[in-house]
C-alpha cells in the first residue's frame, strides 16, 4: 500500500506532516536515540552496581531492543499509511492500545524531558555555580521550543549535530583508551592500564549475579529513545530505505558506543576507583592530561541532555497529532503551523516540561531526583516496547500474508517476541530490589489507572455523540423523499401526454 502525498500546511491549519526528513537526519537521529544521558551520567553508578559485567548488562539490553526495533520496522513497513506505532497498535489491538500508547509515550518524554533538564541544570552549574537550579531548566525550554516551532528540518539538523557532538566524544574516549592500555600508562595512584582490569579484580562478576541484576535498573534508562526513529517515519522523504538502514545499524551502535567506551574505561581506570557519582568519561580525559577535560566533557554531556531534550519536544507534539487525528486528544493538537509542524502540540508539551523546574525547587537533591524521574520513564517505555512486541504478535497472526510479502522480516519473530516480553517483565521485577526505584516502581500504576479512567470517559462520550447525531439525518430523511417522489409522480405525465399526442 502507498501513502498518500502530504499535503501542505497552508497558511495554518490542519494538513499532513511534510516528509523532510533526509537519510543522514534519519540516521543520526537514530544514533542519538540509542545514545542516551544515562551513559554518560549515569555509567558510574552502574559500574559500581555490576562492575566489569556491566559491560554484558548492556550488551543483553542493546540485543532486545533491536528484535524490538526490527518488530517495529515491519509493522511500519507494512502499510505506509502508519505514522508511528500509535497507529498500528491501534490498528492491531484496538483503539484502547493506541490512546494507552499514545499518551503513555507522551508522557514518557514528558518525564524523560524532565529528567534532561534536571541534567541541564546540574550541568549548568560547573560553569555558574551561583545559578538558581531553574533558570537553566526554563532557559533550555525556551530554545527548544523556538527552534522546533520552526520547520522539522531544522529539528533534523540540531539533532544532527547534537549526536555528532555525542559520537566525536565517544569515538575520542575509546580512542584514548585504547592509547592509554597500548603505551602501558599508570595513573598517579600507580595503577596500570590494562584489559586485565576487567578481570583480575574479583572476576568479571565481582557482585555475584545480584550486583550484574542491579545494573539493568539503571542501564535502561540508557536505551531510552532508541525507537525514536519510528516516530519520525511520517517525516521521512524515504522510509522504506532509511528506516531499515537506522534500524540494522543498531548493533554496530551499541557495540561501539556502549560495550567499548565502557571496556575503555575500565581497562583505564580499574571499576573499584570509579566514584558513582561522577562521570567516568570526564575522569578519564583528566588522567590522560587532557587540560580542559572537565569543561569539554561538561559540554558534551550538557548537549546530550539537550539532544534528549530537544527529542522529547519533537516526539512529544508529533504524538499529540496523531491522538488528535483519532479523536484521542484536542483537536487543535491536529492543527499545524505554516512550516508544517504542530505548534499547538510543541507549545502544550513545553509547558508541561516546566515542571522540571517545578520539581528542583520540590526536591532540592538533583541526584535523588533523577533517579526517581528516570526509573517512572524506563518503566514507561519498557510499556511502549512490550505493545510494540504485542502488535507484532497479533500482526502475524491476523495479517499472514503481509508478513509473507515483507522484504522487511523480524528475525526470530513470535518466538523473539515472547522472549523480549519476558526480559522486561524480569527487569520490573529487578527494580523492587532498591529503594528508589521501588517508590517509582509503586508509583507507576497511578498513570495507567488515570489513562482508564480518561479512556472510559472519552468513549462514553464518543458514543453518546454517535447515537445524538443520526437523529437528525433520519428526520431529514423521512421528509427529503416527499418531494422527489411527487416530482416522480408527475414527471411521465408529460412524455406520455407527447406519446399521445403523436
Amino acid at each position: 500500500m502507498t501513502r498518500k502525498a502530504p499535503g501542505t500546511a497552508g497558511p495554518e491549519g490542519s494538513g499532513d506532516l511534510q516528509r523532510n526528513l533526509t537519510n543522514r537526519h534519519i540516521q543520526l537521529i537514530a544514533i542519538g536515540g540509542a545514545i542516551g544521558t544515562g551513559l554518560f551520567m549515569g555509567s558510574g553508578k552502574t559500574i559500581s552496581l555490576a562492575g566489569p559485567s556491566i559491560v554484558f548488562v548492556y550488551a543483553i539490553i542493546g540485543v532486545m531492543l533491536f528484535f524490538v526495533m526490527r518488530a517495529m520496522g515491519e509493522l511500519l513497513l507494512s502499510n505506509l499509511q502508519y505514522r508511528s506505532f500509535i497507529d498500528f497498535s491501534a490498528d492491531l489491538l484496538g483503539p484502547w492500545a493506541g490512546f494507552f500508547t499514545g499518551w503513555t509515550y507522551w508522557f514518557c518524554w514528558i518525564v524523560t524531558g524532565i529528567a534532561d533538564v534536571i541534567a541541564i541544570s546540574a550541568y549548568a552549574q560547573f560553569w555558574w555555580p551561583d545559578l538558581p537550579q531553574w533558570a537553566p531548566a526554563i532557559a533550555c525550554v525556551a530554545v527548544l521550543l523556538g527552534l522546533n516551532l520552526l520547520t522539522v528540518k531544522l529539528f533534523g539538523e540540531i539533532e544532527f549535530w547534537f549526536a555528532m557532538i555525542k559520537i566525536v566524544a565517544i569515538v575520542a574516549l575509546v580512542g584514548t583508551g585504547l592509547y592509554m592500555v597500548a603505551s602501558g600508562f599508570t595513573s598517579p595512584a600507580g595503577r596500570g592500564a590494562s584489559l586485565a582490569n576487567l578481570w583480575n579484580d574479583g572476576g568479571m562478576f565481582p557482585h555475584g549475579a545480584l550486583g550484574f541484576f542491579a545494573g539493568f535498573q539503571i542501564a535502561v534508562f540508557a536505551f531510552v529513545g532508541i525507537e525514536l526513529v519510528g516516530t519520525t517515519a511520517a517525516e521521512a522523504k524515504d522510509p522504506e530505505r532509511t528506516l531499515p538502514r537506522a534500524i540494522n545499524s543498531i548493533p554496530v551502535r551499541i557495540i561501539v558506543f556502549y560495550v567499548l567506551a565502557l571496556i575503555a574505561i575500565m581497562a583505564v581506570t580499574p571499576w573499584r576507583d570509579v566514584v558513582p557519582g561522577k562521570s567516568p568519561f570526564v575522569e578519564l580525559f583528566v588522567l590522560a592530561g587532557l587540560p580542559a577535560a572537565a569543561g569539554i566533557i561538561n559540554f558534551v554531556v550538557l548537549t546530550s541532555a539537550a539532544s534528549s531534550a530537544n527529542s522529547g519536544v519533537f516526539s512529544t507534539s508529533r504524538m499529540l497529532y496523531g491522538l488528535a487525528l483519532k479523536g484521542d486528544a484536542p483537536q487543535s493538537f491536529h492543527r499545524l503551523s505554516r512550516g508544517g509542524v504542530p505548534a499547538r502540540g510543541l507549545l502544550f508539551s513545553c509547558i508541561c516540561l516546566l515542571g522540571g523546574a517545578f520539581l528542583m525547587w520540590v526536591v532540592p537533591n538533583l541526584v535523588e531526583a533523577f533517579t526517581l524521574v528516570t526509573t517512572v520513564s524506563a518503566i514507561l517505555f519498557m510499556f511502549v516496547w512490550s505493545l510494540i512486541l504485542l502488535s507484532y504478535i497479533v500482526y502475524r497472526r491476523q495479517r499472514a500474508a503481509l508478513h509473507a510479502a515483507s522484504r522487511y522480516k523480524m528475525p526470530g519473530g513470535v518466538a523473539m517476541c515472547v522472549a523480549c516480553l519476558a526480559f522486561f517483565a524480569g527487569i520490573l521485577v529487578l527494580l523492587t530490589l532498591e529503594a528508589d526505584t521501588r517508590q517509582a516502581l509503586i508509583a507507576t500504576p497511578a498513570w495507567f489507572v488515570l489513562l482508564g479512567v480518561a479512556y472510559r470517559f472519552l468513549r462514553k462520550r464518543q458514543l453518546a455523540a454517535a447515537a445524538s447525531e443520526p437523529a437528525a439525518p433520519l428526520a431529514a430523511a423521512a421528509s427529503e423523499p416527499a418531494a422527489p417522489l411527487a416530482a416522480a409522480a408527475s414527471e411521465p405525465a408529460a412524455p406520455l401526454a407527447a406519446k399521445t399526442q403523436s
